[in-house]
């Protein structure tokens, strides 16, 4: 039914969210990083997701993606995310005046989106305009916009270890880019290391980790 209220349950507090379509399962008939097409019960879905989704499903045949329906006058647009708490951030995101589902998406591809909370939270201003298209005054905004709301949500100002990792990640990424990476391969890469990467990890051995999937 059109307008029903679905209840997404996830490690954070659940979000009511109004959506037509919850998620979509089915088989990928066709993908780019852009966007896939799932055949789902017959029918061709088109999804547009972020570079962050596409890394988690780029290998898989088959896949279930949770969905927000954009609707303009003029058309209506699915979107897709591999895990719920990209949604969550992507429709925070699109809630900020001048933020459209294109920058919110531009934004999930170039942090996941818990950097991006971790961003808002700790007021990182130069994240955001580390990505193409915002400027200072449209990060400020977003900040302003989002703090509030991610506290309600429970979490928590991030912590310091927090905040390190992830510049370790930030110096990581731009070391690599300019030894002349492509940036999408190299945050691919850093994705599948990080959760194996020691709490005494250097800028260095991050690095060489990193080029051993690269080269």
């Amino acid at each position: 039914m059109i307008g029903s209220l679905i209840k997404i349950q996830y490690f954070r507090p659940p979000i009511i969210y109004n959506e037509m379509i919850s998620f979509l399962k089915g088989l990928i008939a066709y993908k780019n990083p852009t966007y896939i097409i799932i055949e789902a019960n017959g029918i061709g879905y088109h999804v547009n997701i972020s570079l962050n989704t596409y890394s988690q499903i780029e290998k898989l045949e088959k896949v279930k993606l949770f969905t927000h329906l954009h609707v303009k006058e003029d058309s209506h647009t699915l979107y897709g995310f591999a895990e719920p708490f990209e949604r969550h951030v992507f429709v925070h995101l699109i809630s900020v005046s001048g933020i459209g589902p294109n920058t919110a998406r531009v934004v999930l591809s170039y942090m996941n989106a818990e950097d991006v909370r971790a961003a808002i939270l700790s007021e990182n201003v130069s994240a955001f305009q580390a990505v193409k298209g915002i400027g200072a005054k449209t990060a400020k905004r977003i900040i302003l916009d989002l703090k509030d709301k991610f506290l309600k949500d429970g979490g928590q100002s991030p912590s310091s270890t927090i905040l390190v990792d992830n510049s370790l990640r930030n110096e990581a990424l731009s070391a690599l880019v300019s030894l002349g990476f492509n940036k999408n391969q190299v945050q691919k890469t850093l994705n599948k290391l990080w959760n194996e990467v020691p709490s005494d990890a250097t800028v260095e051995s991050i690095i060489k980790g990193a080029l051993k999937q690269l080269t």
